[in-house]
């Protein structure tokens, strides 16, 4: 929804926006919509460093709008098809923060390596 329609004067597109656009979607005959991440997440990489993977950055609206997206699309025959990101995390999500102690069961989640003290290219 980032780039899409913002329904809040922010300049970010939002699940209201979406909501707000389907009967023009449907015209368009398409039948579905990939969200791209919309999670809570710091946006270093616009959202694909998901912070929680069960809340939705209040930026672009709440689990409610995102409930009556799907509702409202599917009245439609138009799918949600939503890019979930599993092989990695933003390093402020619980299983990271949980995985930086050697005892925890999430520190299997990661793959830990020594980083470099030299940093030349040999």
């Amino acid at each position: 929804p980032k780039s899409f329609q913002d329904t809040t004067g922010t300049g970010t597109g939002d699940l209201r926006g979406v909501i707000s656009r389907l009967d023009y979607l449907q015209k368009l005959g398409i039948d579905a919509i990939w969200l791209t991440p919309f999670y809570v997440s710091p946006q270093v990489d616009n959202g694909y460093d998901v912070a929680n993977y069960t809340a939705i950055d209040p930026a672009y609206g709440t689990l409610d709008d995102f409930d009556e997206l799907v509702a409202q699309a599917h009245n439609r025959g138009i799918r949600i098809v939503l890019d979930m990101v599993f092989n990695h995390t933003s390093t402020e999500h619980a299983w990271f923060r949980e995985a930086l102690n050697k005892e925890s069961p999430y520190r299997q989640f990661y793959i830990w390596r020594d980083g470099r003290t030299n940093h030349s290219t040999k």
